[in-house]
Order: C-alpha cells, then structure tokens, then sequence
C-alpha cells in the first residue's frame, strides 16, 4: 500500500507558475514509478507528466511539454510538479499517482494508487 498526499495547488494568474508536492508513505517509494494526471470539469482525467522510479526518465504530455517540469526525490519520498507559464485551459484538479508497471506508460488505469488530488484555478 502506498498512500499519496498532494500540496501546493490554489489560484495563480496566466502566465504564473505553481509548484505541487506529493508526499508518499508506505511501500517502498523509490520502487515505483510516479505520475501526475488532471481532471477538468465535465472531462476525463488525462495524463500529464510521468517519471520512472529512479528519476532518470521523464514523459509528458503534448500540451504541457516544455512548459511543466516533473522530479522526485526518494530520500523524501516526494515527487513535484513544476507548472510554468500556465494557462486557464490549465485549470484542473490534479492527482498524483503511483504505478508498479515495470515501464512509464501515460495511461491512468496503470496507476495503482491515487491522492485525493489538488486544485489549480488559473485566472484569465
């Protein structure tokens, strides 16, 4: 068991940035690899940025490449998201993940555990 807690989400203006946390306890964290996925009203949950256990690999999402930025770090058990230069189509309650999958796939139902997820308004 893993459980995930997500921090850092609230309003930010366009253009800003914000910086999410999740913090990790339980099973070995540095064993799994780590996602972050986004859920706007009326839509589905989609995959944002995703790192595999050691670190050494990243994954993102077309829409959010260049402009997001995901990182662990083990000795913390924590994994971040950095969001920069956002926009209101950024809006979005976002989760933080934890998947044993032996490869980083951007796919929701590879994630085993889930947070209860933070929410980032970006005003126009």
């Amino acid at each position: 068991q893993v459980q995930l807690v997500e921090a850092g989400g609230g309003l930010v203006q366009t253009g800003g940035s914000v910086r999410l946390s999740c913090a990790a306890s339980g099973r070995a964290f540095n064993t799994y690899n780590m996602g972050w996925f986004r859920q706007a009203p009326g839509k589905e949950r989609e995959f944002v940025a995703g790192i595999n256990w050691s670190g050494g690999s990243t994954y993102y999402a077309d829409s959010v490449k260049d402009r997001f930025t995901i990182s662990r770090d083990n000795a913390k058990n924590t994994v971040y998201l950095r969001m920069n230069s956002l926009k209101p189509e950024d809006t979005a309650v976002y989760y933080c993940a934890a998947s044993s999958s032996v490869v980083l796939i951007p796919s929701a139902a590879r994630y085993n555990y889930w947070g209860q997820g933070t929410q980032v308004t970006v005003s126009s």
